[in-house]
């Protein structure tokens, strides 16, 4: 299986390895380097085989190739996944990823890394104590610390031109926005939402987050089908799909999460039922414009706020020519991106 998928992968290069000591599977896959060095996060997380790891991997990297170059960035594609029987802490956790940043440093500078689910800002420290290519280090340590904040600002950003596309102004004052997931980028979008107004509606599994935001709380059963203007999923992908997307009760879908379609014909889908929706590879580039910015191109925090905000321009440009020629978003946003590759 994982050579079937290797075989059928439009990537560059896929690197595989089993860590003996904590038995997990190790995927780095290459998509591009077009335009750059290739660029993702490092997501550790239990599957049921190495296959669907492997499979993860390369959705993701695939999407980090547009993302790059749909947000005009020097850099290409990639992905990491560490498929761990169970989730490690302590000296465990430690060898793994020392382990890794050996595994990443021997790559020589093709292959980028930052955090990912289930990775920190700390866990990118340890990966930097033997490997120069890691960003979102903490500040201590030289990086730029936590991105979720800035993958919300861009968030925030998008949803504001989205509301402006669909209802004529981007003012957010007395929309109602059901943000799922108020982990570290969900928590901070929906403060910024409740400072421009907002009526938030926030889902989050864990118990009190919501509350401490003073938002009105959605079971989690019941973010489908809950009415509001606009849907942010924050959380893991997959929620928009043939059985979902019918029950939506919203104007706009626009959230961080990654790999929101579950499959390509969902995006004809929310076409369909006159739901305008923001690509996710788009609007969730924030935390790759501040960190790749800040660390590696020098941009100074006036320049990052800049790139931020553009988020919403591009968003806007991709509706256009989605109106424009009778597509979806996601397609207008992927020739937006493969123009740029090309």
């Amino acid at each position: 299986m994982l050579e079937d998928l290797i075989r059928a992968w439009d990537g560059e290069e896929v690197v595989v390895r089993f860590d003996e000591p904590t038995g997990s599977w190790i995927f780095v896959c290459i998509h591009s380097t077009a335009r750059g060095p290739a660029g993702g996060g490092t997501r550790m997380k239990t599957y049921a085989e190495p296959s669907d790891a492997l499979a993860d991997a390369m959705r993701l990297a695939s999407a980090m190739t547009l993302k790059m170059a749909a947000v005009d960035m020097p850099f290409g594609g990639a992905k990491a996944v560490l498929a761990v029987p169970e989730l490690v802490d302590g000296d465990r956790r430690r060898g793994l990823l020392l382990r890794y940043a050996d595994l990443v440093a021997s790559l020589r500078g093709t292959f980028h890394t930052g955090p990912d689910v289930n990775t920190t800002v700390a866990d990118m420290d340890v990966i930097g104590e033997r490997c120069p290519y890691v960003f979102c280090r903490s500040e201590e340590h030289g990086g730029s610390g936590n991105p979720g904040p800035y993958t919300a600002r861009g968030v925030f950003h998008g949803i504001r031109a989205s509301v402006r596309h669909v209802f004529g102004t981007d003012s957010l004052e007395g929309r109602v926005v059901l943000v799922q997931g108020l982990g570290s980028v969900g928590g901070p979008l929906a403060e910024e939402l409740v400072t421009a107004g907002a009526q938030v509606l926030a889902s989050d599994l864990v118990p009190g987050r919501a509350e401490s935001l003073g938002a009105e709380v959605v079971p989690a059963e019941e973010v489908i089908g809950t009415e509001c203007d606009v849907y942010a999923p924050c959380a893991l992908g997959g929620t928009l799909n043939a059985e979902t997307v019918p029950r939506l009760r919203c104007r706009i879908v626009a959230g961080s999460a990654n790999n929101q379609l579950a499959e390509p014909a969902d995006a004809e889908r929310l076409r369909d039922v006159g739901i305008l929706y923001a690509p996710d590879f788009v609007i969730n580039a924030g935390g790759v414009l501040n960190s790749l910015g800040a660390e590696h191109l020098r941009w100074t925090r006036e320049q990052i706020e800049v790139r931020l905000a553009g988020i919403g321009a591009t968003l806007w440009e991709i509706y256009s020519r989605a109106n424009a020629e009778g597509i979806t978003t996601e397609e207008a946003a992927e020739r937006l991106a493969r123009s740029r590759l090309a």
